[in-house]
């Protein structure tokens, strides 16, 4: 279903008193509007890249850019959508500048391009993900605090639209929320790893499978 905000309320689904700041590995994934396949295609297992794509994958991988308290793991851009864990090492709320071409920031007022986030979606790939709700980082209508797993992704997302705004793929659009969970030992870490890495390969079982 198209999202609807009469429909889709505004309710968080970040987990109730957990601070998203804190040291700790986040999995992290974020939808094309509509799962519409606009970052590429699967063939023979593998995933082929078109420039919104290889755009997508290169913000994310220069994510620690700009927020040096973020360490990266496994990723995968997908073709509709992405999977990445994020490591938060340390709780610095470093004041910097917005990066224009970018279009992404870490300063102490929070976003400078997209839009605050409270989160609501459905779980995905099973045991790899629970249901979290309100993360108390983010008050009601006020923006996500800096270095928050929010603000760097809201961020990330704002840096790849403004890429397809000026390069004729105005068209591209992000699901407005994004599905977050908090690996919390080894054997989940382990788990979605080799879930983000075998997931082109076993793309039709994939619940976001469309052509």
């Amino acid at each position: 279903m198209p999202y609807n905000p009469e429909i889709h309320k505004k309710q968080s689904i970040r987990l109730k008193g957990y601070d998203y700041t804190r040291e700790g590995l986040y999995f992290i994934t974020i939808c094309v509007q509509n799962r519409e396949c606009l970052f590429g295609k699967i063939e023979n297992g593998e995933m082929e890249l078109n420039d919104i794509g290889i755009m997508a994958d290169k913000y994310w991988i220069e994510i620690p850019n700009h927020y040096p308290q973020v360490t990266l793991h496994e990723h995968i851009v997908m073709p509709n959508h992405i999977h990445g864990i994020i490591e938060i090492i340390g709780n610095r709320h470093d004041v910097g500048i917005c990066h224009d071409d970018a279009g992404i920031c870490h300063d102490g007022v929070g976003i400078c391009h997209g839009k605050s986030l409270q989160d609501t979606t459905d779980n995905i790939v099973g045991t790899c993900h629970g249901m979290s709700l309100q993360q108390p980082h983010e008050r009601q209508f006020a923006k996500p605090i800096a270095g928050s797993v929010s603000t760097i992704i809201n961020q990330y997302k704002s840096a790849v639209k403004r890429w397809c705004n000026k390069n004729n793929c105005e068209y591209f659009q992000w699901q407005p929320r994004f599905h977050d969970h908090i690996i919390r030992n080894e054997q989940s870490y382990e788990t979605i790893s080799n879930y983000i890495i075998n997931n082109p390969a076993k793309w039709q079982e994939d619940k976001f499978y469309a052509v």
